[in-house]
């Protein structure tokens, strides 16, 4: 019995420090888990903020970015709208800037250049050269009844410009002025030097006769149409041919018209042709004598005969480049004028000079 209970208490204190230990092994894995756990969850919560802080980031800059967009592209129009502004204002104070490469602005009664710019530099004028065809044709004292018929002849094979004259079309003499003037229609110029007597080549030598007594030393003509890229002068020729063409009524009056309906064929409804110059069509000016002119080689012309503040002026802008340019070139020089309706002196960019252009 004896034996027996010294077994007992030897296996239960075995027993006690075997198990002893592990329970607390087994705690300590427990708590060291919960730990972990709790750890983890920790970091990833701390990860989660950061990569949230870092979308915020992220995001505001994203802003910010559009934000100094929006503000570059405020600053940029405000900067555009400051230039015009300060453009118009030099402009006021008599530093007249054009943007067309030759240029001469000249007072018709008196002879004045207000504006000059390449001046004597030959270049090609496109259908400016139309008012050249206009004069020698009216010149004849041809009938202006008489029925003109377009033909081949006529047909751009140089340039392959359009028209609206098909090949056929049968109208007056006046009305094929008024298409080549207003309109600037090559095939009705082209159909009024060839029914010219003698023909088209007699009519090219008499426009060249007629710039010679002009005083246009500096220009030649090849044909009526001014499509010939071989159509030069320089734009103080082309002061006194617009104070020439300035004479002839018939010139005068079609040149200003903005619209103009022709039946053409047999067609029961009139085709419109419009003024090729917009400046025409808008009626916000007193123009007496207008041409517009296109070719590559010449850029975008424009001559015209305007009254500005009062005074009878001759503008000519020769080699502009777009559409608009010239427009808004003859619009500056108004607002200039407008502005300055007495200069003292001549205009030329960073030169300032008087002259006075005869005839």
């Amino acid at each position: 019995m004896k034996f027996t209970k010294q077994k007992f208490i030897s296996l239960f204190l075995t027993l006690t420090l075997v198990i002893l230990p592990t329970q607390v092994f087994a705690a300590k894995t427990k708590v060291h888990h919960r730990v972990t756990s709790i750890s983890k969850s920790a970091v990833n919560k701390t990860s989660r903020i950061k990569v949230s802080a870092k979308q915020r980031v992220k995001s505001n800059n994203r802003t910010n970015k559009m934000r100094v967009s929006l503000r570059k592209q405020s600053s940029i129009k405000t900067h555009s709208f400051s230039r015009i502004q300060t453009f118009d204002h030099l402009a006021s104070d008599g530093l007249l800037q054009l943007a067309s490469l030759k240029a001469l602005i000249v007072n018709q009664d008196t002879g004045e250049t207000i504006y000059a710019k390449g001046t004597n530099i030959p270049t090609p004028i496109a259908s400016v050269t139309k008012l050249m065809t206009a004069m020698v044709m009216l010149d004849a004292k041809l009938p202006m009844t008489e029925i003109l018929t377009v033909s081949d002849d006529d047909v751009d094979y140089l340039k392959g410009s359009s028209s609206k004259l098909p090949i056929g079309t049968r109208l007056s003499r006046i009305e094929m002025l008024q298409l080549a003037l207003m309109a600037s229609e090559n095939r009705a110029a082209s159909a009024l030097g060839r029914n010219y007597p003698g023909g088209k080549e007699m009519f090219v030598r008499m426009m060249n006769a007629k710039a010679l007594e002009l005083g246009m030393a500096s220009s030649h003509f090849a044909d009526p149409t001014g499509l010939d890229s071989g159509n030069v002068s320089t734009a103080e020729d082309l002061v006194h041919m617009v104070k020439a063409a300035y004479q002839y009524i018939d010139i005068r009056r079609v040149t200003t018209t903005a619209n103009y309906d022709v039946y053409i064929g047999n067609r029961n409804y009139p085709t419109n042709f419009h003024n090729t110059n917009g400046l025409v069509r808008e009626g916000n000016w007193e123009i007496g004598l207008s041409k517009t002119g296109y070719i590559s080689e010449a850029g975008r012309c424009l001559v015209m005969q305007a009254m500005i503040a009062g005074q009878p002026m001759i503008i000519v802008l020769l080699d502009s480049n777009g559409k608009m340019t010239r427009i808004g070139d003859a619009n500056r020089v108004r607002r200039w004028i407008e502005a300055n309706p007495t200069p003292k002196e001549t205009v030329t960019g960073e030169l300032m000079i008087t002259k006075k252009i005869s005839g």
